[in-house]
């Protein structure tokens, strides 16, 4: 595609990267990214995707916008509490980037609509922004069953984790955590607090992921986690290997099927 004007201006700092240029910028707007929950996570990165020109966005969310969402959840302003917060998302990324097509599912992820949603526009990589442990296990399975990449994190206090699954390149989420805690076994966000910026730290490094694998460059986090401490201020990186016992990606895998795990008592989004 041919760039106007106002393109070549909006997208001239990626255009001078070598690793990006005129070539990079077509892919980013050719792409389509899924961002599954628009919290905490999902908020930073569904923006940075925008701001980057990632041509189409899906944004996944059941929930309406509160007031306490507003400490971390950037994409939602005080005068969003009460809407939809796919609505809320696509209206601030409207205002920010027209050129990006902004697709919403007013719906909870479950094993009945989980790949319907992921092949409704054939996204090219999936981001979780879920805060739950049963939505995290159906994406991943959700991934690894269709062969779509994604990124995976969590954040909870002054800690944060993230990972990126691409399909015959390294472990996927179940390979290293295998199945969901008991409901109720791990204290949520709501239960145990989380700094705000905790969400635009991973989050913005799951866009980062998503960015660098349309564009095929850089090192992604596959077959790593990458852990923050934000009182210590240190990142780590620990190498993860494949589980060949794994239900979902190993050699005599079991599920086939997706699974929808009870939730926890107090879910609600980062």
């Amino acid at each position: 595609m041919s760039f106007t004007n106002e393109q070549l201006e909006r997208y001239s700092r990626h255009i001078i990267l070598k690793e990006v240029g005129v070539k990079g910028q077509n892919k980013l707007l050719e792409s389509k990214v899924l961002v599954i929950g628009t919290g905490g996570l999902g908020a930073p990165a569904a923006m940075f995707l925008a701001a980057a020109g990632i041509g189409t966005i899906g944004l996944v969310d059941f929930d309406a916008v509160e007031l306490s969402n507003l400490q971390r959840q950037i994409i939602h302003l005080t005068k969003d509490v009460g809407k939809p917060k796919v609505l809320s998302g696509k209206e601030t990324i409207r205002e920010m980037n027209p050129d990006v097509d902004v697709v919403t599912y007013h719906e909870w992820v479950s094993s009945a609509n989980m790949k319907d949603i992921i092949h409704d526009r054939e996204y090219d990589f999936i981001i979780d922004g879920t805060d739950n442990f049963p939505a995290k296990f159906l994406i991943n399975d959700a991934c690894v069953l269709t062969k779509k990449p994604f990124s995976h994190a969590g954040i909870i206090r002054f800690f944060g984790q993230t990972m990126t699954y691409v399909p015959g390149q390294g472990p996927c989420y179940r390979c290293i955590f295998q199945s969901p805690p008991p409901p109720d076994a791990v204290p949520t966000c709501k239960q145990a607090g989380v700094l705000g910026v905790m969400g635009g730290i991973i989050g913005t490094i799951q866009a980062t992921e998503a960015i660098k694998y349309v564009l095929g460059i850089g090192e992604l986090l596959t077959g790593s986690l990458l852990t923050y401490d934000a009182l210590l201020m240190e990142f780590r990186k620990v190498k993860l290997s494949n589980n060949e016992k794994c239900q979902v990606c190993g050699e005599n895998a079991t599920i086939k099927e997706l699974i929808d795990y009870e939730q926890a008592a107090c879910d609600v989004k980062h």
